[in-house]
């Protein structure tokens, strides 16, 4: 299925270009969250009218991700949880609960399925969690689980 493709998405294309993409991928992914336009004829003429609009909006998510990197990037961000005896957390911890916290201690809001641990955070310890602010812009913070002490 061919389309047109309204913003710039990482490792499928760039604003404007027209790709073949499969059925399913174009249906539920791009064209359901307005990341493409199917390629009709009347399509393709007006994504050549307003693709300097679509390019100055990404510029500006671009420049947007940017401070959100500086402002966290190479942080160290600590979650108290319950854990066993053998460092086991009970239950994990899952990219909402990331956002959450970015959004409580820095005050910043990132989608929670932008953020990517690099192995499922079951333990106490130190966990590198890599954040795709942009198709251009990633950041890594690190999460610190840590014991929370039981009140009895």
């Amino acid at each position: 299925m061919k389309v047109i493709l309204l913003e710039n998405v990482r490792k499928v294309g760039s604003i404007g270009e027209i790709i073949e993409v499969k059925r399913g991928f174009a249906r539920n992914f791009l064209i359901s969250k307005k990341k493409a336009l199917f390629a009709s004829k009347e399509n393709i003429k007006e994504v050549e009218k307003i693709k300097q609009d679509l390019s100055k909006k990404d510029q500006d998510k671009k420049k947007e991700a940017k401070l959100i990197h500086e402002k966290i990037k190479n942080k160290l961000y600590e979650i108290k949880k319950l854990s066993t005896e053998n460092k086991e957390l009970y239950g994990s911890v899952k990219p909402t609960e990331i956002s959450k916290m970015l959004q409580e201690a820095d005050e910043v809001k990132i989608n929670p399925s932008l953020i990517q641990p690099s192995k499922e955070i079951k333990s106490l310890g130190d966990f590198e969690v890599l954040i795709n602010l942009h198709p251009e812009v990633q950041t890594q913070i690190v999460i610190k689980t840590i014991a929370q002490e039981e009140f009895k």
